[in-house]
């Protein structure tokens, strides 16, 4: 049989090595213009008290706010995909005030949409002291993650994660990002003769979020190809359960194919890593981008441990978890 060949990837920007990057890379400060308007923001939103899902940016002149998000998107579509905001000031605003502006930034990149089959819209990522497994997320352990897409084992992932840092851990939870233009491309120079593979359907464990009467697994590629722009759906721990979950063994070319992309992710030239600081918000390309954290341990004090604020932000399809 012939096998599938795949066209090598375009140069671009989003395709970068460790060694690319500078120290500060994708980090944006925000500067004095728009800390003022963020600070007036804070104040009013404390006077006229809503519910958070109905606060847009349109009723409000933020116009340095807005620059420093079109900033932010530039950096997301033709940088390194992703950025660091740094930082709001926790400490003036509080936390509920800061998570409501976290809220109305995110809105000027993206849409906010629903992050499980309820309809969540802000997700709380910490420990909630359960091992991860089927209808167990692993942002909610503290368990190490691998480098994965979010919500790549549904079926209308977001196009941008957020993630607003309220918290750090006591030891661990370093945030890292690859880019999976140069991983592909990696890939095709370590196996080429297993990168197609990607390009073919796995099965996803859709982790319980879902119709009762709904298909517990998703089929569909790791890799996809729309003209020039290479679309990542990665998921080696939903992959390895959506077999389980099906009763079915994944094909030896599958299981060697993931087996050799996960060295890979994992290699320290192409990885960046960073530690988040309190008040900070990290936006990625969750198409081009894999991200993961390392397993922590938390404080032992309840209002100390590790807290990140999470919004999936898409404009494509309904705000659904299903789009």
């Amino acid at each position: 049989m012939q096998q599938t060949q795949i066209a090598p990837l375009k140069p671009t920007p989003l395709a970068w090595t460790a060694a690319d990057l500078p120290a500060d890379a994708g980090l944006l400060r925000i500067d004095d213009r728009a800390m003022v308007e963020i600070l007036t923001l804070a104040e009013e939103l404390r006077r006229n008290p809503l519910p958070i899902l109905a606060l847009r940016p349109e009723p409000f002149e933020l116009p340095n706010c807005r620059a420093l998000m079109w900033e932010a998107t530039g950096l997301l579509s033709d940088g390194p995909g992703f950025v660091i905001l740094d930082r709001l000031p926790l400490d003036r605003l509080g936390r509920e005030v800061a998570i409501q502006i976290y809220w109305l930034l995110s809105c000027m990149l993206a849409r906010p949409v629903a992050q499980k089959w309820d309809g969540t819209m802000v997700y709380d990522v910490t420990d909630k002291g359960r091992p991860p497994g089927n209808g167990v997320r692993p942002d909610v352990t503290n368990a190490q993650q691998n480098f994965h897409c979010d919500n790549s084992y549904n079926l209308c992932p977001p196009d941008y994660v957020a993630l607003f840092c309220l918290q750090t851990a006591m030891e661990g939870g370093i945030n890292g990002v690859v880019s999976l233009y140069a991983a592909h491309e990696e890939m095709r120079r370590r196996h080429p003769e297993l990168l197609a593979r990607l390009h073919e359907n796995f099965l996803f464990d859709r982790q319980r979020e879902h119709a009762p009467d709904d298909d517990k697994v998703l089929a569909h590629p790791m890799f996809e190809l729309h003209g020039e722009r290479l679309i990542g759906r990665l998921s080696r721990f939903q992959v390895v359960n959506g077999y389980k979950l099906a009763g079915q063994e994944m094909d030896p070319q599958g299981r060697a194919a993931l087996d050799a992309f996960e060295l890979i992710l994992n290699d320290t030239n192409l990885r960046h890593d960073f530690v988040f600081k309190p008040g900070q918000i990290q936006i990625i390309n969750n198409t081009a981008l894999g991200h993961m954290r390392t397993g922590f341990r938390d404080w032992p004090e309840p209002e100390r441990k590790r807290h990140l604020i999470r919004l999936w932000l898409r404009d494509r399809g309904r705000p659904f978890y299903n789009g």
